[in-house]
Protein backbone atom coordinates (compact mmCIF):
# COMPACT_ATOMS: atom_id res chain seq x y z
CA UNK A 1 0.00 0.00 0.00
CA UNK A 2 1.37 3.39 -0.98
CA UNK A 3 1.78 6.34 1.32
CA UNK A 4 -1.49 8.28 1.38
CA UNK A 5 -1.82 10.45 -1.75
CA UNK A 6 1.90 10.13 -2.50
CA UNK A 7 2.60 11.41 -6.05
CA UNK A 8 5.35 8.83 -6.64
CA UNK A 9 4.98 5.06 -6.30
CA UNK A 10 7.76 2.93 -4.90
CA UNK A 11 8.60 -0.60 -6.07
CA UNK A 12 5.66 -2.94 -5.46
CA UNK A 13 3.11 -0.13 -5.22
CA UNK A 14 0.34 0.17 -7.86
CA UNK A 15 0.71 3.84 -8.72
CA UNK A 16 -2.16 5.78 -10.23
CA UNK A 17 -4.71 3.78 -12.29
CA UNK A 18 -4.93 6.77 -14.65
CA UNK A 19 -1.22 6.68 -15.46
CA UNK A 20 -1.71 4.30 -18.38
CA UNK A 21 1.00 1.99 -19.65
CA UNK A 22 4.24 0.32 -18.61
CA UNK A 23 7.13 -1.49 -20.19
CA UNK A 24 4.77 -4.42 -20.83
CA UNK A 25 2.35 -2.41 -22.98
CA UNK A 26 0.05 0.56 -23.41
CA UNK A 27 -3.65 1.30 -23.82
CA UNK A 28 -4.42 -2.00 -25.53
CA UNK A 29 -2.63 -4.22 -22.99
CA UNK A 30 -3.78 -5.94 -19.79
CA UNK A 31 -1.60 -5.71 -16.71
CA UNK A 32 -0.14 -9.12 -15.96
CA UNK A 33 -1.33 -8.98 -12.34
CA UNK A 34 -4.92 -8.86 -13.64
CA UNK A 35 -4.59 -11.80 -16.03
CA UNK A 36 -4.44 -12.15 -19.81
CA UNK A 37 -6.75 -11.77 -22.80
CA UNK A 38 -8.35 -15.17 -22.20
CA UNK A 39 -9.19 -14.14 -18.65
CA UNK A 40 -10.70 -10.92 -19.95
CA UNK A 41 -12.82 -12.80 -22.49
CA UNK A 42 -14.18 -15.02 -19.70
CA UNK A 43 -14.95 -11.90 -17.62
CA UNK A 44 -16.94 -10.31 -20.47
CA UNK A 45 -18.82 -13.55 -21.14
CA UNK A 46 -19.71 -14.09 -17.48
CA UNK A 47 -20.82 -10.47 -17.09
CA UNK A 48 -23.23 -10.81 -20.00
CA UNK A 49 -24.62 -14.01 -18.53
CA UNK A 50 -25.50 -11.89 -15.48
CA UNK A 51 -27.01 -9.09 -17.56
CA UNK A 52 -24.01 -6.79 -17.09
CA UNK A 53 -21.68 -4.91 -19.40
CA UNK A 54 -17.96 -4.33 -18.83
CA UNK A 55 -17.15 -0.63 -19.13
CA UNK A 56 -13.66 0.67 -19.86
CA UNK A 57 -12.21 3.89 -18.48
CA UNK A 58 -10.69 5.53 -21.56
CA UNK A 59 -7.98 7.75 -20.07
CA UNK A 60 -6.04 9.38 -22.90
CA UNK A 61 -2.82 10.07 -21.08
CA UNK A 62 0.27 8.04 -20.32
CA UNK A 63 2.59 6.98 -17.59
CA UNK A 64 6.23 8.02 -18.11
CA UNK A 65 7.07 4.46 -19.21
CA UNK A 66 4.25 4.04 -21.75
CA UNK A 67 5.60 2.57 -25.04
CA UNK A 68 4.31 5.58 -26.99
CA UNK A 69 6.96 7.82 -25.40
CA UNK A 70 9.73 5.81 -27.02
CA UNK A 71 7.87 5.10 -30.27
CA UNK A 72 6.24 8.52 -30.81
CA UNK A 73 7.91 11.20 -28.65
CA UNK A 74 6.39 13.85 -30.95
CA UNK A 75 2.92 12.98 -29.58
CA UNK A 76 3.69 14.56 -26.18
CA UNK A 77 3.68 18.12 -24.87
CA UNK A 78 7.09 19.56 -24.09
CA UNK A 79 8.27 22.24 -21.72
CA UNK A 80 10.56 25.02 -22.97
CA UNK A 81 13.56 22.99 -21.77
CA UNK A 82 12.49 20.03 -23.95
CA UNK A 83 11.31 17.79 -21.12
CA UNK A 84 7.86 16.19 -21.35
CA UNK A 85 5.18 18.04 -19.36
CA UNK A 86 2.96 16.29 -16.82
CA UNK A 87 -0.82 16.50 -17.15
CA UNK A 88 -2.93 19.23 -15.60
CA UNK A 89 -6.68 19.88 -15.29
CA UNK A 90 -6.61 23.13 -13.27
CA UNK A 91 -6.60 23.40 -10.35
CA UNK A 92 -5.50 19.75 -10.18
CA UNK A 93 -2.02 18.61 -11.22
CA UNK A 94 -1.17 15.01 -12.10
CA UNK A 95 2.57 14.70 -11.66
CA UNK A 96 2.55 10.95 -12.37
CA UNK A 97 0.99 11.39 -15.82
CA UNK A 98 2.39 12.83 -19.04
CA UNK A 99 0.02 14.64 -21.36
CA UNK A 100 -0.50 14.03 -25.06
CA UNK A 101 -0.06 16.92 -27.51
CA UNK A 102 -3.26 17.04 -29.51
CA UNK A 103 -1.87 19.88 -31.64
CA UNK A 104 1.29 17.98 -32.56
CA UNK A 105 2.31 18.05 -36.26
CA UNK A 106 1.76 14.26 -36.04
CA UNK A 107 -1.80 14.61 -34.73
CA UNK A 108 -3.28 12.37 -37.42
CA UNK A 109 -1.18 9.45 -36.25
CA UNK A 110 -2.19 10.09 -32.66
CA UNK A 111 -5.90 10.29 -33.52
CA UNK A 112 -5.73 7.05 -35.49
CA UNK A 113 -3.93 5.38 -32.58
CA UNK A 114 -6.79 6.39 -30.26
CA UNK A 115 -9.33 5.00 -32.73
CA UNK A 116 -7.30 1.80 -32.83
CA UNK A 117 -7.39 1.55 -29.03
CA UNK A 118 -11.19 1.95 -28.93
CA UNK A 119 -11.89 -0.51 -31.74
CA UNK A 120 -9.51 -3.06 -30.20
CA UNK A 121 -11.50 -3.08 -26.96
CA UNK A 122 -14.82 -3.12 -28.82
CA UNK A 123 -13.66 -6.24 -30.64
CA UNK A 124 -12.82 -7.70 -27.22
CA UNK A 125 -16.41 -7.16 -26.07
CA UNK A 126 -16.40 -3.69 -24.48
CA UNK A 127 -19.49 -1.64 -25.36
CA UNK A 128 -19.28 1.19 -22.80
CA UNK A 129 -16.45 3.74 -22.52
CA UNK A 130 -16.18 6.23 -19.68
CA UNK A 131 -13.99 8.92 -21.24
CA UNK A 132 -11.73 10.69 -18.78
CA UNK A 133 -11.84 14.51 -19.04
CA UNK A 134 -13.03 14.70 -22.68
CA UNK A 135 -13.34 18.49 -22.41
CA UNK A 136 -9.53 18.78 -22.19
CA UNK A 137 -9.16 17.19 -25.64
CA UNK A 138 -10.05 18.82 -28.98
CA UNK A 139 -13.79 18.68 -29.66
CA UNK A 140 -12.88 17.87 -33.26
CA UNK A 141 -11.41 14.57 -32.02
CA UNK A 142 -14.79 13.44 -30.66
CA UNK A 143 -16.66 14.83 -33.67
CA UNK A 144 -14.54 12.47 -35.81
CA UNK A 145 -13.94 9.50 -33.50
CA UNK A 146 -17.42 8.78 -32.11
CA UNK A 147 -19.12 8.52 -35.54
CA UNK A 148 -16.19 6.43 -36.80
CA UNK A 149 -16.72 3.93 -33.99
CA UNK A 150 -20.51 3.93 -34.09
CA UNK A 151 -20.63 3.57 -37.87
CA UNK A 152 -19.31 0.04 -37.39
CA UNK A 153 -20.56 -0.53 -33.83
CA UNK A 154 -23.76 1.50 -33.25
CA UNK A 155 -24.33 -0.12 -29.86
CA UNK A 156 -21.25 1.52 -28.28
CA UNK A 157 -21.94 4.07 -25.52
CA UNK A 158 -19.59 6.95 -24.68
CA UNK A 159 -19.92 8.55 -21.23
CA UNK A 160 -18.39 12.02 -20.78
CA UNK A 161 -16.62 12.38 -17.43
CA UNK A 162 -16.54 16.15 -17.76
CA UNK A 163 -16.93 18.46 -14.77
CA UNK A 164 -16.70 21.76 -16.59
CA UNK A 165 -18.81 24.74 -17.65
CA UNK A 166 -22.34 24.05 -18.93
CA UNK A 167 -21.61 25.09 -22.52
CA UNK A 168 -18.75 22.57 -23.08
CA UNK A 169 -20.84 19.83 -21.44
CA UNK A 170 -23.71 20.53 -23.82
CA UNK A 171 -21.30 20.58 -26.77
CA UNK A 172 -19.89 17.17 -25.84
CA UNK A 173 -23.42 15.78 -25.71
CA UNK A 174 -24.16 17.15 -29.18
CA UNK A 175 -20.93 15.59 -30.50
CA UNK A 176 -22.13 12.10 -29.62
CA UNK A 177 -21.55 11.37 -25.94
CA UNK A 178 -24.57 9.29 -24.98
CA UNK A 179 -24.29 10.16 -21.28
CA UNK A 180 -22.65 12.89 -19.25
CA UNK A 181 -21.44 13.42 -15.72
CA UNK A 182 -23.30 16.25 -13.98
CA UNK A 183 -23.15 18.74 -11.12
CA UNK A 184 -25.44 16.55 -8.99
CA UNK A 185 -22.66 15.83 -6.51
CA UNK A 186 -22.62 19.52 -5.51
CA UNK A 187 -26.39 20.10 -5.54
CA UNK A 188 -27.53 19.45 -1.99
CA UNK A 189 -30.24 21.97 -1.02
CA UNK A 190 -33.89 21.81 -2.00
CA UNK A 191 -33.60 24.85 -4.25
CA UNK A 192 -30.38 23.63 -5.93
CA UNK A 193 -31.80 20.19 -6.67
CA UNK A 194 -35.14 21.50 -7.92
CA UNK A 195 -33.60 24.07 -10.26
CA UNK A 196 -30.98 21.66 -11.60
CA UNK A 197 -33.34 18.77 -12.32
CA UNK A 198 -35.85 21.10 -13.99
CA UNK A 199 -33.01 22.48 -16.12
CA UNK A 200 -31.91 18.99 -17.21
CA UNK A 201 -35.48 17.91 -17.92
CA UNK A 202 -36.05 21.01 -20.05
CA UNK A 203 -34.64 22.07 -23.41
CA UNK A 204 -31.47 19.94 -23.23
CA UNK A 205 -33.30 16.70 -22.40
CA UNK A 206 -33.35 15.63 -26.03
CA UNK A 207 -29.59 15.34 -26.34
CA UNK A 208 -27.86 15.67 -22.93
CA UNK A 209 -28.48 12.48 -20.98
CA UNK A 210 -27.24 12.92 -17.41
CA UNK A 211 -25.69 10.38 -15.09
CA UNK A 212 -26.03 11.30 -11.41
CA UNK A 213 -22.90 10.14 -9.61
CA UNK A 214 -23.22 10.32 -5.83
CA UNK A 215 -19.43 10.17 -5.47
CA UNK A 216 -16.35 9.54 -7.61
CA UNK A 217 -12.75 8.40 -6.97
CA UNK A 218 -11.72 11.98 -6.19
CA UNK A 219 -14.97 13.70 -5.19
CA UNK A 220 -16.03 13.05 -1.62
CA UNK A 221 -18.57 15.79 -0.98
CA UNK A 222 -18.62 17.36 2.47
CA UNK A 223 -22.30 16.38 2.84
CA UNK A 224 -21.22 12.72 2.99
CA UNK A 225 -18.35 13.53 5.36
CA UNK A 226 -20.62 15.39 7.77
CA UNK A 227 -23.85 13.44 7.31
CA UNK A 228 -22.70 9.85 7.73
CA UNK A 229 -24.96 6.96 6.76
CA UNK A 230 -28.21 9.00 6.54
CA UNK A 231 -26.56 11.28 3.99
CA UNK A 232 -25.42 8.27 1.94
CA UNK A 233 -28.95 6.85 2.01
CA UNK A 234 -30.55 10.15 1.00
CA UNK A 235 -28.10 10.79 -1.83
CA UNK A 236 -28.60 7.25 -3.13
CA UNK A 237 -32.38 7.74 -3.27
CA UNK A 238 -32.04 11.16 -4.93
CA UNK A 239 -29.60 9.92 -7.58
CA UNK A 240 -31.59 6.78 -8.34
CA UNK A 241 -34.99 8.46 -8.62
CA UNK A 242 -34.14 11.83 -10.22
CA UNK A 243 -32.08 10.50 -13.14
CA UNK A 244 -32.55 7.47 -15.42
CA UNK A 245 -28.82 6.76 -14.97
CA UNK A 246 -26.87 7.08 -11.73
CA UNK A 247 -23.59 5.86 -10.30
CA UNK A 248 -21.84 5.15 -7.05
CA UNK A 249 -18.13 4.61 -6.71
CA UNK A 250 -16.60 1.71 -4.77
CA UNK A 251 -16.73 2.37 -1.05
CA UNK A 252 -20.10 4.13 -1.16
CA UNK A 253 -21.79 0.91 -0.06
CA UNK A 254 -19.52 0.94 3.01
CA UNK A 255 -20.20 4.65 3.71
CA UNK A 256 -16.50 5.48 3.32
CA UNK A 257 -16.24 9.20 4.06
CA UNK A 258 -12.85 10.10 5.55
CA UNK A 259 -11.11 12.93 3.64
CA UNK A 260 -7.35 13.27 3.36
CA UNK A 261 -7.67 16.54 5.32
CA UNK A 262 -10.53 18.70 6.62
CA UNK A 263 -12.28 20.49 3.79
CA UNK A 264 -10.76 18.32 1.07
CA UNK A 265 -12.80 16.31 -1.44
CA UNK A 266 -9.94 13.80 -1.77
CA UNK A 267 -10.29 10.49 0.06
CA UNK A 268 -7.88 9.35 2.72
CA UNK A 269 -6.29 6.14 1.33
CA UNK A 270 -7.34 7.16 -2.18
CA UNK A 271 -7.49 4.40 -4.78
CA UNK A 272 -5.62 6.73 -7.08
CA UNK A 273 -2.56 5.52 -5.19
CA UNK A 274 -3.58 2.32 -3.42
CA UNK A 275 -5.16 -1.03 -4.30
CA UNK A 276 -8.15 -1.92 -2.12
CA UNK A 277 -9.63 -5.37 -1.56
CA UNK A 278 -13.33 -4.83 -0.85
CA UNK A 279 -15.94 -7.45 -0.01
CA UNK A 280 -19.57 -7.41 -1.11
CA UNK A 281 -20.78 -6.95 2.44
CA UNK A 282 -21.40 -3.20 2.67
CA UNK A 283 -24.33 -2.20 4.89
CA UNK A 284 -26.01 -0.28 2.05
CA UNK A 285 -26.00 -3.17 -0.43
CA UNK A 286 -29.51 -4.46 0.48
CA UNK A 287 -30.91 -0.95 -0.01
CA UNK A 288 -29.07 -0.53 -3.32
CA UNK A 289 -30.51 -3.84 -4.50
CA UNK A 290 -34.07 -2.87 -3.59
CA UNK A 291 -33.77 0.54 -5.23
CA UNK A 292 -32.30 -0.89 -8.44
CA UNK A 293 -35.02 -3.55 -8.67
CA UNK A 294 -37.63 -0.81 -8.15
CA UNK A 295 -36.08 1.24 -10.98
CA UNK A 296 -36.32 -1.72 -13.36
CA UNK A 297 -40.01 -2.16 -12.54
CA UNK A 298 -41.05 1.47 -13.08
CA UNK A 299 -40.85 3.22 -16.48
CA UNK A 300 -41.28 6.58 -14.69
CA UNK A 301 -37.78 6.18 -13.26
CA UNK A 302 -36.24 5.25 -16.61
CA UNK A 303 -36.80 8.66 -18.23
CA UNK A 304 -35.48 12.14 -17.62
CA UNK A 305 -38.76 13.87 -18.39
CA UNK A 306 -41.84 13.51 -16.22
CA UNK A 307 -40.84 15.10 -12.93
CA UNK A 308 -43.10 17.33 -10.83
CA UNK A 309 -41.82 18.85 -7.59
CA UNK A 310 -44.40 18.93 -4.80
CA UNK A 311 -45.10 21.51 -2.12
CA UNK A 312 -44.00 20.67 1.41
CA UNK A 313 -43.62 24.10 3.10
CA UNK A 314 -40.54 22.60 4.75
CA UNK A 315 -37.09 23.41 3.33
CA UNK A 316 -35.54 20.18 4.56
CA UNK A 317 -38.10 17.99 2.80
CA UNK A 318 -37.80 17.53 -0.96
CA UNK A 319 -40.84 15.86 -2.53
CA UNK A 320 -41.47 15.03 -6.16
CA UNK A 321 -43.52 12.83 -8.45
CA UNK A 322 -42.04 10.82 -11.31
CA UNK A 323 -44.63 9.93 -13.92
CA UNK A 324 -44.82 8.24 -17.30
CA UNK A 325 -48.14 7.09 -18.66
CA UNK A 326 -50.04 5.32 -15.89
CA UNK A 327 -46.88 4.76 -13.82
CA UNK A 328 -46.47 7.21 -10.93
CA UNK A 329 -43.78 7.17 -8.23
CA UNK A 330 -43.76 9.59 -5.29
CA UNK A 331 -40.55 10.37 -3.40
CA UNK A 332 -39.95 12.38 -0.24
CA UNK A 333 -36.39 12.91 1.02
CA UNK A 334 -35.20 14.50 4.25
CA UNK A 335 -32.16 16.54 3.19
CA UNK A 336 -31.03 17.05 6.80
CA UNK A 337 -29.05 13.97 7.94
CA UNK A 338 -29.05 15.08 11.59
CA UNK A 339 -32.66 15.84 12.50
CA UNK A 340 -36.16 14.53 11.88
CA UNK A 341 -38.48 16.80 9.87
CA UNK A 342 -42.21 16.68 9.24
CA UNK A 343 -44.71 18.43 7.03
CA UNK A 344 -47.51 18.09 4.50
CA UNK A 345 -46.68 16.81 1.04
CA UNK A 346 -49.22 18.27 -1.38
CA UNK A 347 -50.24 15.99 -4.26
CA UNK A 348 -51.74 18.23 -6.99
CA UNK A 349 -54.77 17.20 -9.03
CA UNK A 350 -52.73 17.79 -12.21
CA UNK A 351 -51.08 14.37 -11.69
CA UNK A 352 -54.41 12.77 -12.57
CA UNK A 353 -54.52 10.50 -9.52
CA UNK A 354 -57.75 9.42 -7.82
CA UNK A 355 -58.94 11.44 -4.84
CA UNK A 356 -57.62 8.62 -2.60
CA UNK A 357 -55.05 6.00 -3.52
CA UNK A 358 -52.66 3.44 -2.03
CA UNK A 359 -48.87 3.81 -2.04
CA UNK A 360 -46.32 1.06 -1.46
CA UNK A 361 -42.98 2.03 0.14
CA UNK A 362 -40.16 0.06 -1.48
CA UNK A 363 -37.89 0.57 1.56
CA UNK A 364 -40.20 -0.29 4.47
CA UNK A 365 -42.51 -2.56 2.41
CA UNK A 366 -45.45 -0.76 4.03
CA UNK A 367 -48.65 0.48 2.38
CA UNK A 368 -50.33 3.78 3.16
CA UNK A 369 -53.47 5.63 2.08
CA UNK A 370 -52.68 8.95 0.39
CA UNK A 371 -54.94 11.71 -0.93
CA UNK A 372 -54.89 14.39 -3.58
CA UNK A 373 -54.02 17.35 -1.36
CA UNK A 374 -51.95 17.37 1.83
CA UNK A 375 -50.39 14.18 3.24
CA UNK A 376 -48.53 14.19 6.57
CA UNK A 377 -44.96 12.91 6.42
CA UNK A 378 -42.32 12.62 9.14
CA UNK A 379 -38.84 11.40 8.21
CA UNK A 380 -36.27 10.59 10.88
CA UNK A 381 -32.77 10.05 9.39
CA UNK A 382 -31.94 7.77 12.33
CA UNK A 383 -34.58 5.37 10.92
CA UNK A 384 -34.46 6.19 7.18
CA UNK A 385 -34.40 9.57 5.47
CA UNK A 386 -36.77 8.92 2.57
CA UNK A 387 -40.03 7.51 1.26
CA UNK A 388 -39.94 5.86 -2.18
CA UNK A 389 -43.58 5.19 -2.98
CA UNK A 390 -45.17 3.36 -5.89
CA UNK A 391 -48.75 4.46 -6.57
CA UNK A 392 -50.73 1.25 -6.84
CA UNK A 393 -53.47 0.91 -9.48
Amino acid sequence: MAATNAPRASAGEPGSPWAIGADEGGHDAIHQELGDLDDFARLVERARELGLEIALDLALQCSPDHPWLAEHPDWFRKRPDGSIAYAENPPKRYEDIVGLDWESPSWRGLWNAVLGVVTTWVERGVRVFRVDNPHTKPFALWEWLIPEVRRRHPEVVFLAEAFTRPAPMRTLAKLGFAQSYTYFTWRTTRRELTEYVEELAGETAGYLRPNFFANTPDILHHSLVEGGRPAFEARLVLAATLSPSYGIYSGFEHCENVPVRPGSEEYLHSEKYEAHDRRLDGPLLPLIGRVNAFRREHPALQRLEGVTFLETHQESLLAYARHHGDDVVLCVVNLDPHRAHEGLVVVPPELGLPAAFTVHDVVSDERHRWLVGGNYVRLDPAVFPAHVLAVEP
